[in-house]
Formats: C-alpha cells, structure tokens, sequence
C-alpha cells in the first residue's frame, strides 16, 4: 500500500521535533517535509505533494487560516488538519468553513493524531471538544459547503459554477447530503439548514 504522504507547518522547534517522530512511528504514514513559517508552505507542498497538511493556526509571518485558505484554492486534494494551543469555537468553524478537514488541540496524543490523518485522508471530519457543535458534524467539509448553497436557494448548476465541481459530482454530494441529514426532499434540507444557521436564515423555525 502506498503511504499517506504528512507535512508538518509549526514554528516551535520542540513541538515540530516531538509531532514529527511520532508521525514518523506511524504505520503506513509517511513524514515528507517541515516548515516554520507561512512564505514556505506553497512550495513546501508543491514539492512534496502531501495527502495531509499538519497546520499550526498560529505562525510567526502569518496566519494559519490564510494558509488553510490558500491550500484549500490551490490544492484541492490535501487535506489540512489544523492545531491549535487553545479550543477557540470561532476560529475551528471559519478553519472548516475554509476547507480544513479537521481540528485538533496540540495537546492531542500521537494516536489522536494518527486517527485523525486517517480519517481526513478517508475524507472524513475530524473535530476537537469545541467543535463539535459545527452544524452537521456528520457531513464532510465538502459537502457542508453544498448544504450550504442549497441553503441559500442555488440549483446543481449553480453549485456546480460556485465550487467549480462537475454537475455528476453535484448530483452526488446533494444525494449523500439529504441521506446523511436525513432530510426527505431539497426543501426539507433547506429547512434544516436554515435551522442550523446556515443560508442566512438562522431565526427560521
């Protein structure tokens, strides 16, 4: 089985050194790079080529959500799990909302972390404590983001054009959607997204 191919972004030296060797005793996941600071992640990628970018949200040139953001637009198959000291709701949600996959507190032990690289590389979401009021946990980012949209009344074609995703690969992530949130017809998911909060009509009951 091929490898799932990890780098790590964090600018303390200790905690880089320890996550890196307990990445490294992993089986079947492989290390492939480091970086300090945020000028160095694009070419760091570009280079690597990584299944799963270990993001500290916090880095000494910038943010890690600028860095999330950039990756999700121009690599859209790595899938970022960002770390962070501190359980901050507001900044995991906009990380998601951003196209992180998942969340984890650096004081997460080597097996949290492990099964969290497995699961985002499976396109799973994973979350921390503070996360887990994230609305329809149980949906990946990707389709979080479609739940969105027909939230706020777009059609396939629509969606399609505003993810820049194939309209058959619309199709199916609407399908996985409304089984997934249980949801009986594209109004019914409509309802229930609003009710989450999400397509700007969080008082509608």
């Amino acid at each position: 089985m091929t490898s799932l191919r990890v780098v790590i972004v964090d600018d303390h030296p200790m905690f880089r050194l320890g996550l890196a060797a307990a990445v490294e005793q992993m089986d079947g996941i492989e290390l492939v790079g480091e970086a300090e600071r945020a000028a160095d992640v694009d070419a760091l990628v570009a280079a690597t080529e990584p299944d799963v970018v270990l993001l500290d949200i916090r880095l000494p040139d910038g943010s890690g959500l600028e860095v999330n953001r950039a990756l999700a637009a121009r690599y859209p198959d790595v899938r970022v799990i960002v770390l962070t000291m501190s359980e901050d709701h507001e900044t995991v949600l906009t990380a998601l909302r951003d196209g992180a996959r998942g969340y984890l507190v650096k004081g997460a032990g080597p097996d949290q972390v492990e099964q969290a690289v497995r699961a985002v590389a499976a396109d799973d979401v994973v979350l921390n404590h503070a996360a887990a009021t994230r609305p329809f946990p149980e949906l990946t980012q990707r389709e979080l983001d479609v739940l969105e949209l027909i939230a706020e009344g777009l059609d396939n074609q629509a969606i399609a054009r505003r993810l820049v995703l194939n309209p058959k690969t619309v199709r199916n992530h609407v399908s996985n959607v409304l089984a997934k949130v249980h949801a009986t017809d594209r109004s019914h998911a409509i309802v229930l997204a609003r009710r989450a909060g999400l397509g700007g009509e969080s008082s509608l009951s």
